[in-house]
């Protein structure tokens, strides 16, 4: 489905040595491409460290509501609604960076819940800036970073303004949270009381999967309270003590999951639900 592309690495690559899509994905770092093209959800491209292989997704420009409206159930005070504008779109990962590519890269495996198709937990902020860091000496082209908050709520919507990127309300099927608690007045569910595999739950409309759930993901902002938009590609305030951090995990509420729900933490931290998601600007 869709128009792809693969890269045979032996050496250097010359652009004559790729064949190109008819749409060129922008800012594709080449040298380090294994497959690239066009898909049902859009552009990609797959890079690989030591044979692993990661999936980033074209996130188109656009703009949305950040934040929950008042009637939003079980929306918390720092939700305030705003317009938030991508004016250049991005690269964000289909996926939470797994513990088989943190290894491939760091040499090490931290998660407390070991399989090397589930995400990597038990990393800390500073922790992720030295896995991006070393990943990046690799191969410099790459320029990943983790996603600013608004790219991250925006990604997770995918185009929704409902609390979830799946409509009104979850079940288990559809996001990995703690089933004994469920959205307003839904009913009990599956709890698995673990992470589980980073593609095991379907994806969003853009592709993404578990934007919501498993693990809480690292942004890059500092968190603070929300100003007042418009605003254009807001970076978060420019020093704080905590960074943001989104998506509600395997053993948070289901509320915890909602595409505006945003808690924070030390960038020292680290805990067994708590993992990142590459990004990568043009």
């Amino acid at each position: 489905m869709g128009r792809q592309g693969r890269v045979e690495h032996g050496g250097g690559l010359s652009m004559s040595s790729i064949r190109m899509p008819k749409i060129l994905p922008p800012g594709m770092p080449y040298r380090f491409v294994c497959e690239y093209g066009v898909d049902e959800y859009g552009l990609f491209f797959d890079f690989e460290v030591a044979q692993v292989r990661q999936r980033m997704r074209w996130i188109e420009p656009g703009d949305f509501m950040m934040g929950s409206p008042e009637d939003e159930p079980e929306r918390s005070d720092d939700e305030k609604q705003h317009q938030v504008i991508i004016t250049k779109g991005y690269w964000l990962a289909d996926t939470t960076v797994t513990q088989e590519l943190w290894q491939a890269v760091m040499g090490k495996n931290p998660a407390y819940f070991k399989d090397k198709d589930r995400p990597v937990e038990q990393v800390s902020w500073d922790d992720c800036q030295i896995f991006i860091a070393r990943l990046n000496e690799g191969e410099p082209s790459l320029r990943m970073r983790l996603p600013s908050e608004a790219e991250w709520e925006y990604a997770c919507r995918a185009g929704t303004q409902t609390p979830f990127s799946f409509g009104e309300s979850i079940t288990p099927d559809q996001v990995n949270y703690n089933g004994n608690f469920p959205f307003a007045d839904g009913k009990s569910m599956r709890d698995r009381q673990e992470t589980i595999g980073v593609k095991e739950l379907p994806a969003n409309a853009w592709g993404l999967h578990q934007m919501h759930g498993n693990v809480w993901e690292w942004c890059e902002d500092f968190f603070g309270e929300y100003p007042d938009g418009p605003f254009e590609n807001p970076k978060g305030p420019k020093k704080g003590e905590h960074r943001v951090i989104r998506g509600g995990s395997w053993n948070y509420y289901s509320q915890d999951c909602r595409a505006a729900y945003r808690i924070y933490g030390l960038p020292d931290s680290a805990s067994f639900n708590l993992g990142l998601r590459l990004a990568r600007g043009q």
